[in-house]
């Protein structure tokens, strides 16, 4: 059995607040497997390498004996998490939420451990649908406006005279309302979470609960080596993607991240984390193979064994060789639409966001048609001379187009 200073140095490593480090000892010096809480807010498809940062802080709790309880948001994620935002988010849909939850559960076992009795898997709509006006109020009579103001993007917005709805200010109550519900000892969360999670200490002091301890991961960097990884952002590589998709991303990295994505991203230890960052600051380990090692420990960690060297392969044939992908997705278009511009068939295809993205990649060279550039986003195209045509846009964007 692992000594509680062992838990302690393990449980701790690469957090950035502990509240409190003396509060978690002594709940593991009882010798119980500890209910260790995270929540999830299903609002978007896809989990990207900057969440898994928790989740396999998570998996550390569950490896040392004790269990995950992973609570889905589908109620919260139709309030929508306020943390970090500018607006109100737009409110999702009950089967867009369903959705959503259904690939987070399947996404994340590639990371946390599924055997029974190591994980929980809860929705909070369990009780926060049954919650009635008179438990609302008595929820909101647990803090004050002047509490809930101390957010900085609550703050922020009030004195830019962006609007707040009163179900936003109610989130954090809603998170802190899970913690009671769960029993949790320890919750988990980036940063960006402090507030929400704090709450939960408080709610469950007013419940007659152990407040439990909270315990905060860093935020990961996006591929513009400025924001935190998003999908909103269109800067996030996500653990579901094709291994292609996945290695291309990584080699594209600031080289100054490298250091933060094998400490956070890789799963390894902390001594081999030092080992190759010191290489890489010594000049021992060139920027380049760091990226490819990167790249190929990413790739092998979410589609297997030998995948993050046949990802390699394929991206040295594309980019060395300037060879065209070997599995090019087809796109079907009705011989109606023809003759059509070639912005115009980007922006259709779905290589391009609209037709004035195309005609600007257009005109930046950075559209050819089997391998040939073309500069004249008015062109138009017939259907002899595009039909099973290979259409790229930049380096990682292919469609082969077929006309029916």
């Amino acid at each position: 059995m692992t000594s509680v200073e062992d838990q302690i140095n393990i449980l701790t490593a690469g957090t950035v607040d502990v509240i409190s480090e003396a509060d978690l000892r002594k709940k593991l010096s009882t010798g119980k497997p500890l209910r260790v809480k995270l929540g999830i807010d299903p609002t978007a498809s896809d989990i990207h390498l900057g969440f898994t940062v928790v989740l396999r802080k998570l998996r550390q709790f569950q490896d040392l004996g004790h269990t995950a309880v992973l609570i889905i948001g589908d109620f919260t994620a139709q309030v929508g998490d306020p943390t970090g935002r500018s607006v109100t988010r737009p409110p999702l849909t009950q089967e867009q939420v369903d959705a959503h939850a259904a690939t987070y559960v399947e996404q994340v076992q590639s990371i946390l451990d599924f055997t029974p009795g190591r994980i929980e898997i809860v929705r909070n709509s369990e009780w926060l649908s049954k919650i009635d006006m008179a438990g609302v109020l008595r929820l909101m009579s647990q803090t004050t406006l002047a509490r809930i103001l101390e957010r900085d993007d609550f703050t922020k917005r009030y004195q830019e005279g962006s609007p707040i709805s009163l179900s936003e200010l109610v989130y954090p109550l809603m998170q802190g309302w899970d913690s009671v519900q769960v029993r949790a000892d320890v919750e988990l969360g980036g940063t960006d979470q402090l507030f929400n999670n704090l709450m939960g200490r408080q709610l469950q002091v007013a419940e007659g609960q152990a407040p439990q301890v909270v315990i905060t991961t860093p935020l990961l960097e996006g591929l513009d080596g400025v924001k935190k990884m998003s999908k909103s952002l269109g800067n996030y590589i996500g653990i579901a993607e094709a291994s292609g998709e996945q290695f291309g991303k990584l080699m594209s990295i600031p080289d100054a991240l490298m250091p933060r994505y094998f400490a956070l991203t890789t799963g390894w230890l902390p001594e081999r984390v030092d080992e190759v960052v010191a290489s890489i600051a010594s000049g021992e380990l060139a920027p380049v193979a760091a990226k490819r090692l990167l790249a190929r420990t990413i790739v092998d960690l979410y589609h297997g064994e030998g995948a993050g060297k046949s990802a390699e392969d394929e991206f040295d044939r594309i980019f060395k060789d300037g060879s065209a992908p070997t599995d090019v997705q087809e796109f079907v278009i009705t011989s109606g639409e023809f003759p059509i511009t070639l912005a115009r068939l980007l922006a259709t295809a779905g290589l391009a966001t609209s037709n004035k993205e195309g005609r600007r990649k257009i005109e930046q060279g950075g559209v050819r048609i089997e391998g040939e550039k073309v500069t004249d986003p008015d062109v138009e195209v017939t259907v002899e001379e595009i039909n099973g045509k290979l259409l790229q846009l930049g380096k990682r964007a292919w469609a082969r187009i077929i006309v029916s």
